[in-house]
Formats: structure tokens, C-alpha cells, sequence
């Protein structure tokens, strides 16, 4: 499959899942450790891991076990990534952590700059300056009160950025030496499954209050959580596809990158309007004139870095 038809799969199930975890944050975590919900996601990633690769068992084609570790520990940094996003995701809105999480690509070419010997053009350093720019103006441009709320969320987004860049380029290694890309994912899940399980066992809050959510709710709050599962699973699928099959992850990754905060923007106001309670984005003419402005700033930088 094309990889850039793969990246276009990847950012619109990326965007709906965005959206339903900030809805689910909201309306069913609030002020209830919206990490807790990820014991859901840890047995349901486990699950399927572990299905995957016993229908896999007769025809597994990975024989080098440091390959199977790397792709196990890549599903890992996937797991702990999880824990800032949600963080983040507590704290502000599905457009805004669009936006402060478009710092991948310039990860991407700081690591291949410090570990590959790859050399950065004068375009690409004018790109960093766009992107960096972008949450710096969200900041910036927010109510006193808010500013740092937002710096918070930004410091989440960061650092869920950081750990995400490291396990995804993980997997792109640990996949050179897998002979089967659905085998990868598969390891992949199973370490990012029961790492989720771990870390939320680690907190008796944590599973405790994913406990307290499901009875409260009676039931209802599995239902978008169910739904955004099965959208992760293609996302993760066509964006590790991206990574993997593209002719750089850098350039996969500027191209997925320069395509979502777009999407999301349109979407949040899309949403908002018809639906209130799903959308749940500030749609006063100054916050989306900054949106607006935000979002030109990541596009036109992540067009630069490909240059």
C-alpha cells in the first residue's frame, strides 16, 4: 500500500481518536484521573497482541529474539507516552494539543541529526522557528489566568511528543528485521497492552477510579472507549505503515503532521457546531482567529522541513 494513501488513513482515524479522548476525558473522567481509563485500553491491546500472534504462531517469521524484544519495548514507550497525553488532554482542549504536539517531525530531524549524522538545511531551521512558534502563541495569546494552565499543557505535550518519537523510531529499527509487518504490530501491541496494565495495577488510584467511572456510568463510558480502541488499531497500523514504508520517517512524519492540525481545526469547529457535547471547542471569534493563525504557523513549518 502507498504510504502516503497510509498517512491520509492514519490522520483522520489520529484526529477522531484525538476528539474521543477528549470527550471521554470530560465528560467521564473529570477530576477522576483520566489515565485510569487506559486499564481499558491495556487488557483490550493485550488482548489483541496476544490473538494476533497465536493465529500468527505457524508462520511467525521473526527467529532473532532481540527484534521481538525491541518491538515489545516500542509498545512500552507507547504506553508511558500515554500518560502526558492524557494529562494533557485534562487540562486543555483537542485543538490545542493538536497543535503543541506538531514538535515530532523536528524531533524526527534533531535525532537523526544527533545519531545519523544527517545535516540540517537553512530551510529546515527557518521550519523549526514556524512550529515551535505555534504553542508559544497559544500561550502567549491566552487569559492570564489561563497561561499557565496552558504552559502545563504544553510541558504534557512535550514530553509525550519525546517519548512517542523515541518508540516509534524504535519500531522502525526493530522492523528491518521482522519479515511480516502485521507480526510487528502484534508484539508491538501485546508490549504496549500489558504495560498499560502494569502501570495502572502500579496506582490503586489509578484502577480504582476506572472502576468507580464504569459503575457510575453504568456501563455507558466502555462505549466510546470500545469505539476509539478499534479506530486506534487502524491508526497505529497505518501510521507505523507510514513510518515504516516511507523513503524517511522524518518525511512521513512531516507529512501526517502537516495534514492534522488542519483536519483538527476544521473538525473541532465542525463538531462544536452539531455537536456541543462531542466537539466541546471555543468557537468565540478571537480564540479561533489564534487557532487559525496557530495552525498556519505548524503547516507552513512542516512544509519548509520537507524542503
Amino acid at each position: 500500500m502507498n504510504w502516503i494513501l497510509l498517512v491520509i488513513i492514519a490522520v483522520l482515524f489520529d484526529v477522531f481518536r484525538i476528539f474521543i479522548d477528549n470527550y471521554v476525558s470530560d465528560v467521564y473522567f473529570k477530576k477522576r484521573s483520566a489515565v485510569s481509563q487506559k486499564m481499558f485500553y491495556g487488557f483490550a491491546d493485550a488482548i489483541t497482541g496476544i490473538g494476533a500472534l497465536s493465529i500468527l504462531i505457524p508462520s511467525l517469521g521473526i527467529t532473532n529474539y532481540s527484534t521481538a524484544g525491541f518491538l515489545l519495548l516500542s509498545g512500552v514507550f507507547s504506553a508511558v507516552a500515554g500518560i502526558p497525553y492524557l494529562k494533557a488532554l485534562e487540562i486543555d482542549d483537542s485543538t490545542n494539543l493538536g497543535i503543541f504536539i506538531q514538535l515530532a517531525p523536528v524531533l524526527y530531524l534533531i535525532i537523526g541529526w544527533c545519531f545519523l549524522g544527517e545535516a540540517f538545511s537553512p530551510m529546515q531551521l527557518i521550519a523549526f522557528f514556524f512550529i515551535l512558534a505555534a504553542p508559544l502563541l497559544i500561550v502567549i495569546t491566552s487569559r492570564k489566568r489561563s497561561r499557565q494552565t496552558k504552559l502545563k499543557a504544553v510541558i504534557y505535550a512535550f514530553i509525550y511528543v519525546c517519548i512517542s518519537v523515541i518508540g516509534n523510531l524504535i519500531f522502525v529499527k526493530a522492523n528491518a528485521g521482522s519479515a511480516n509487518f502485521v507480526e510487528s504490530l502484534a508484539f508491538f501491541l501485546l508490549g504496549k497492552g500489558v504495560s498499560n496494565i502494569i502501570i495502572i495495577w502500579a496506582k490503586p488510584k489509578w484502577h480504582q477510579r476506572f472502576k468507580d467511572v464504569i459503575k457510575t456510568s453504568k456501563g455507558k463510558a466502555l462505549r466510546p472507549m470500545v469505539s476509539n480502541f478499534l479506530i486506534s488499531l487502524i491508526k497505529d497500523f497505518s501510521y507505523r505503515g507510514a513510518l515504516v514504508f516511507a523513503p524517511t520517517v522524518a518525511l512521513a512524519s512531516a507529512a501526517s503532521d502537516s495534514a492534522e492540525p488542519i483536519v483538527i481545526f476544521f473538525m473541532g469547529l465542525l463538531l462544536t457546531l452539531i455537536w456541543p457535547k462531542f466537539g466541546r471547542e471555543k468557537l468565540n471569534r478571537r480564540s479561533i482567529l489564534i487557532h487559525l493563525a496557530a495552525t498556519v504557523l505548524v503547516v507552513i513549518g512542516v512544509v519548509l522541513l520537507q524542503m
